[in-house]
């Protein structure tokens, strides 16, 4: 009797952890889901014009080879990266085929450096440049989930298969809500490649930029696989005031506007004694511009006194161009009472010295690309933005105490020096 009692009991306790085990608890609900990681295909052209030898003096088609192999080895591991070729397997005249000649190199997944580089090495350049088909592939690719998802182009010429429009293809992906964004990459472009490429990437929300040289096409090919393994911010659109009294009042975050050639835009920001703002801004070339040209962002008072001011200038050797400051404002002294220190209005200038041949539009103004962040001040003097010279204040100290023993030294040995000669 006692034995059956045992069995029943443990029989029950069996079936009541199965019960527990099966049902989901309460903890296991809460539980954060795993993020997806980020899916990015690199799109390449491999169309027979990469054969021009103009980048480095080397083909392009081999500065694109170089530029894979440093982005491949710098790839995060968490983001799953693919590889699309456009024009690598059809040398024939056959423009009905030719159109179709777009395939995925390496799949999009965990990487495989060494595949995906051989991969990679072994392509030729050889037909068509079918845009339109290999970003419709591409979208195919980084299909399902709710991940990150990336296309980024790299081409030297526009779409050789129309009616095919590869804008209206970035525009009906767009139109599908899955938030792919394109980014295109032109290699020595001319103006309608420029302005297709411009396009594709405005179309989805992504960026166009111009290559002249090896290491600009690494460059922007990596910062572009990392944007997709950070989170995503929205740029908000803003219009800047031709004065700062009707400038708008900006808090941390990406801004976008328009500016023309040659124009100032103002913008406002509050800082508190003991902050610190931290502003940048990039002014895109979405047509053709002369070639020298720059870019000037100023933080002034609101009585019109300069603060700080960081500018940049360029040659034409990049489509985008970027200058950034930094304005650590001065903690207050403990004063009587709890009174709540007042905010001090910061007005940012934002001008370019852009021109173009008359032929080029004006309207609409360039696209600029303004971030504005807000931290705490700097406590120590190793800050550069604090005492100016940060951790240079070591080595002046040092300066100034061999200085002055340099000088102690020079006037006792004079001194002695003249005794000497006093006695002889």
């Amino acid at each position: 009797m006692i034995t059956r009692k045992r069995l029943a009991n443990g029989a029950c306790a069996l079936l009541a952890a199965l019960s527990v085990a099966l049902l989901p608890t309460s903890a296991t609900a809460d539980e954060p889901v795993a993020k997806e990681s980020p899916k990015v295909e690199l799109v390449l052209d491999v169309s027979g014009s990469m054969r021009a030898k103009d980048i480095d003096g080397k083909s392009r088609m081999s500065a694109a080879k170089q530029a894979f192999n440093e982005v491949l080895d710098a790839v995060p591991e968490e983001v799953r990266l693919g590889i699309r070729t456009l024009g690598a397997d059809y040398p024939g005249q056959d423009r009905k085929q030719g159109c179709k000649d777009t395939r995925q190199l390496y799949p999009v997944g965990p990487l495989d450096r060494t595949e995906a580089k051989t991969a990679v090495a072994t392509l030729a350049p050889t037909g068509w440049t079918p845009i339109g088909p290999a970003l419709l592939g591409a979208a195919k690719d980084l299909e399902g989930g709710d991940a990150t998802r990336r296309i980024v182009l790299i081409t030297d010429g526009e779409d050789t298969c129309a009616p095919l429009d590869p804008c209206q293809v970035a525009r009906e992906i767009a139109a599908k809500g899955i938030h792919l964004v394109i980014d295109t990459l032109g290699l020595v472009p001319d103006a309608k490649t420029r302005q297709q490429l411009t396009c594709i990437a405005e179309a989805t929300g992504g960026t166009y930029t111009s290559v002249h040289r090896t290491e600009d096409l690494s460059r922007r090919v990596r910062q572009l696989v990392d944007r997709a393994a950070d989170p995503v911010v929205t740029p908000v659109a803003t219009a800047g005031a031709l004065r700062c009294a009707d400038a708008p009042q900006l808090k941390p975050g990406l801004y976008t506007d328009r500016e023309s050639f040659g124009q100032h835009r103002w913008y406002r920001v509050d800082l508190l004694p003991g902050q610190e703002l931290r502003a940048s801004v990039s002014v895109s070339a979405d047509r053709a511009v002369n070639n020298d040209y720059g870019v000037l962002l100023r933080a002034v008072t609101r009585h019109g006194r300069e603060i700080v001011r960081g500018s940049e200038a360029g040659d034409g050797r990049t489509d985008v161009i970027s200058t950034g400051l930094r304005y650590p404002k001065p903690d207050l002294d403990d004063g009587p009472g709890d009174a709540k220190p007042a905010a001090e209005t910061v007005c940012l200038q934002v001008s370019n010295s852009f021109s173009a041949p008359p032929s080029v539009k004006t309207t609409p103004g360039m696209p600029i690309e303004l971030t504005v962040d807000v931290v705490d001040g700097p406590s120590a003097a190793s800050d550069v933005a604090s005492f100016g010279l940060g951790r240079g204040w070591w080595l002046l100290g040092v300066l100034v105490l061999v200085g002055f023993v340099a000088g102690l030294l020079w006037g006792w040995l004079s001194r002695w020096r003249v005794a000497v000669w006093r006695t002889h």
